[in-house]
């Protein structure tokens, strides 16, 4: 069956906006996280100071190659259509041709292909073994970028909305990391959206995601609306000679039956915001 995508949210938005208590805040903070244009290729000569390297993230527990070189990964999945850009660069600004970025994310109900032993909204275990939905590889051109065409991720407990990538060289991943798009975005289309919308409110978000915090700026992707789809774009710096560090994830054994591990042991205690709190949670800048 061929997809049938959900389209990005029309001019109604600014309504619905107001309706979920976020009003003209949250739409100025998605037009802060909206360039006009996709970032320029970095240039060498444009500063003296090295660029800051992307930080180094956590690889997570569902994780393979699934040998798919591939610009579109949707496979099918419901959900709002996402470009994704990565300009792939050194400290230098230097474009690193040639390099390879593996990207993979869950689908709109919070699920990963490949993997049994998941949890779904109605806490019944689902398994997508033999699956490879949303997962592919791209070269890095000669500008040093690689492009993707998938569906914005959904979400699952203990996390915020986020995308994994790896860049590598070879079969050497020489980063590890993961992309946080922005909570005022993600809140509207999980509140609005059928294919996105959940019994549960969620818990995490950048604002208090561990792994979030710990990586910092370079790790939060920026998103601008588009014809028939959003653009997400992210500046990968990365050293050419480093090594990710190599995680110890049930790979191949979580994908023949056993379930991988679950979200972070706390994630229980956190309480799902609500009214004020919750908005000064999502949007930038907004205090109590």
């Amino acid at each position: 069956m061929p997809a049938n995508p959900a389209r990005p949210p029309s001019v109604s938005r600014r309504r619905h906006l107001l309706a979920m208590g976020l009003g003209g805040a949250a739409l100025a903070t998605l037009s802060r996280t909206a360039p006009a244009q996709a970032p320029a290729e970095p240039s060498p000569s444009a500063s003296a100071l090295p660029l800051p390297l992307t930080a180094q993230t956590t690889e997570g527990p569902y994780y393979f190659d699934a040998g798919k070189v591939r610009q579109d990964i949707t496979e099918g999945q419901p959900g709002v259509p996402l470009e994704i850009r990565f300009a792939v660069v050194d400290a230098a600004g230097r474009p690193l041709a040639g390099k390879r970025v593996d990207l993979w994310h869950c689908n709109a109900a919070g699920v990963y292909s490949g993997y049994a032993g998941q949890t779904d909204d109605h806490d019944q275990r689902v398994s997508t073994k033999g699956q490879t939905f949303l997962r592919g590889s791209q070269p890095v051109d000669a500008t040093g970028t690689a492009v993707f065409h998938t569906i914005y991720p959904g979400w699952y407990e203990g996390r915020a909305t986020h995308l994994h990538m790896k860049v590598l060289d070879g079969s050497r991943a020489m980063l590890t990391t993961q992309c946080f798009l922005p909570d005022a975005l993600s809140e509207y289309l999980y509140t609005q959206l059928s294919a996105y919308r959940r019994k549960r409110v969620r818990q995490t978000l950048n604002s208090n995601d561990g792994i979030a915090l710990q990586a910092g700026d370079t790790t939060l992707g920026a998103v601008r609306e588009a014809n028939g789809r959003y653009i997400a774009t992210l500046t990968l710096v990365v050293d050419p000679s480093a090594t990710s560090k190599a995680e110890r994830f049930p790979g191949p054994g979580a994908m023949m039956g056993g379930p991988p591990p679950g979200p972070p042991p706390d994630h229980g205690k956190l309480v799902a915001l609500e009214g004020e709190a919750r908005v000064a949670a999502i949007v930038p800048g907004v205090k109590l």
